[in-house]
C-alpha cells in the first residue's frame, strides 16, 4: 500500500508508480548514491519529497537521453550550469540522430504499405532501412570503452545480413526460453536456467567475452534500465532477474 506522509512525503512505493520505476530501482539509486530519500521510516521504507522527486525527475530524463548512472550523478551533483549543458548538448545530438532513425522506419514503412498494395518488389535495402543495432552505441561507449565497441560493430558488420537476422533470432529464444522458466517456476541455479544462461553468455561472448564481474554488471543493467528490462519481460515478468541472478551463478561456477 502506498502512501502519503504527513510531512508531505511519499513513500517508496508509490514514488515508483508515479515514475513509472520499480522499487528495486529506487533502492538501487540510493545504493549507489544517486538517489537518497528524505527520510527513512523505522520500517526500513523509503519517504521521498519534492526536492527528491525533483531530482528524480532529472535523472529520468537523463535516462531516456541515454546517459550512463555515472555521467548522470556528475549532472545532477554539479553546481556549474555550464557542466550540465555541455552534458545535455551531447545529449542532444544522440536524440536527434535518434529522431533520423525514426524518420527512416517511418519511411520504410510506408514504402513496404505502398509497395503491399501496388503489388510491386522492394529491394532488401529497401525492406530493412533504418533497422539498425547502434541504437545504444554512444552510451556502449562510455560503458566499456571505444575498442570494446569497435571490436563489436566489426564482428556484427562480418556476420552479414543473414547472420545478423540468425543472431537477433537467437536473442529472441533466449527471451522466450525465460519467459517459459518464469512461468515453471524454475529456480536461477536450476539445471534449465543455467543452461539457458549458458546460451545468452555464448550469445553475448560472439562480439565481447566478459569476464564474471562484467557479466554480473551486464545482465544487473537488464534490471536496473528500464529499456533493456522490457525487453526481457515483455514475455514473463521476471525474467531480466531471473537472467541476472542465474548469471551471478554462472559467473561463479563457470567464469
Amino acid at each position: 500500500m502506498d502512501t502519503t506522509a504527513p510531512d508531505g512525503t511519499v513513500d517508496i512505493a508509490r514514488a515508483a508508480r508515479l515514475a513509472g520505476v520499480s522499487s528495486r530501482t529506487l533502492r538501487h539509486y540510493d545504493s549507489i548514491g544517486l538517489l537518497a530519500p528524505a527520510w527513512t521510516g523505522d520500517d526500513g521504507r523509503r519517504h521521498y519529497g519534492q526536492a527528491e522527486l525533483l531530482r528524480l525527475q532529472h535523472i529520468l530524463v537523463l535516462r531516456e537521453l541515454g546517459a550512463s548512472l555515472d555521467t548522470i550523478g556528475a549532472i545532477v551533483d554539479a553546481d556549474d550550469p555550464a557542466v550540465t549543458i555541455a552534458h545535455l548538448r551531447d545529449h542532444l545530438t544522440g536524440l536527434t540522430a535518434e529522431r533520423d532513425r525514426y524518420a527512416r522506419l517511418a519511411a520504410t514503412v510506408a514504402r513496404t504499405i505502398d509497395s503491399l498494395e501496388k503489388g510491386t518488389t522492394m529491394t532488401t535495402e529497401q525492406i530493412l532501412d533504418g533497422f539498425e543495432h547502434r541504437r545504444y552505441e554512444p552510451e556502449a561507449r562510455e560503458r566499456w570503452g571505444d575498442h570494446a565497441v569497435d571490436q563489436s560493430n566489426e564482428r556484427w558488420a562480418g556476420l552479414g545480413k543473414e547472420g545478423q537476422q540468425r543472431h537477433l533470432d537467437a536473442h529472441r529464444e533466449i527471451v522466450e526460453a525465460l519467459g517459459a522458466a518464469i512461468r515453471v517456476g524454475f529456480a536461477p541455479d536450476s539445471a534449465e536456467v543455467q543452461e539457458i544462461v549458458a546460451q545468452h553468455y555464448a550469445w553475448v561472448s560472439l562480439f565481447w567475452t566478459p569476464t564474471a564481474e562484467t557479466y554480473r554488471g551486464l545482465t544487473q543493467m537488464y534490471v536496473d534500465d528500464e529499456r533493456f528490462r522490457r525487453n526481457y519481460d515483455e514475455v514473463a515478468p521476471g525474467a531480466a532477474a531471473l537472467l541476472r541472478d542465474a548469471a551471478a551463478v554462472y559467473a561463479e561456477r563457470e567464469l
